[in-house]
């Protein structure tokens, strides 16, 4: 038992895993594993407060495309921001879009899973009358603002930039699996 291949593993498995470096990168990913690790941290102070950023997400996105609440049948409706911000149904709407986020983000670790999910999830949106593959583009800003608004000073430069790569990329995938559903 005192050979140095037994010796070697031994200690390597005796690390602390935080103290290993990290997996190398999935290429197909947009981020370094330093910046998932920076959005996975930062992701929990989002998610602590995911209905609230998700009206935030909505009320900004309908202040931006107004032609789009005609898409939502539940709250095409409201017209004024109160009725938006109180709207029982859009916060159930706003709550599942920010889950379906927080999958695609926890998703980046696992690839994969990350484009079977995200594709998935786009192609669905081919059943909503009336929805075009480039709205889901149009939910970067305000996504983004959101996260800001969320965050707070917490949202530095380094963070905001994460962040657009990761909701682009999210929302591209979005794109590709509903013009995947249309072929």
């Amino acid at each position: 038992m005192g050979c140095k291949l037994s010796q070697l593993a031994a200690s390597e498995f005796s690390q602390d895993p935080l103290d290993r470096p990290p997996p190398p990168a999935d290429p197909r990913s947009p981020l370094t594993p330093k910046q998932q690790y920076c959005i996975m941290a930062s992701w929990k102070g989002i998610f602590r407060q995911i209905e609230k950023t998700g009206i935030i997400l909505f009320v900004k996105l309908f202040e931006e495309n107004e032609e789009l609440l005609h898409l939502f049948e539940d709250f095409r409706e409201l017209r004024t921001k109160e009725a938006i911000v109180n709207s029982a149904e859009l916060a159930e709407h706003a709550t599942k879009v920010m889950h379906t986020l927080d999958e695609g983000i926890k998703g980046l670790a696992d690839m994969d899973s990350f484009f079977a999910y995200v594709r998935h999830v786009g192609g669905t949106h081919r059943q909503v009358p009336g929805f075009k593959a480039e709205n889901f583009m149009k939910i970067e800003q305000p996504f983004l603002e959101a996260a800001k608004t969320t965050l707070g000073e917490r949202y530095t430069p380094n963070i905001e930039n994460i962040y657009k790569m990761t909701i682009r990329f999210i929302l591209e995938n979005l794109v590709k699996g509903y013009e995947e559903e249309y072929e």
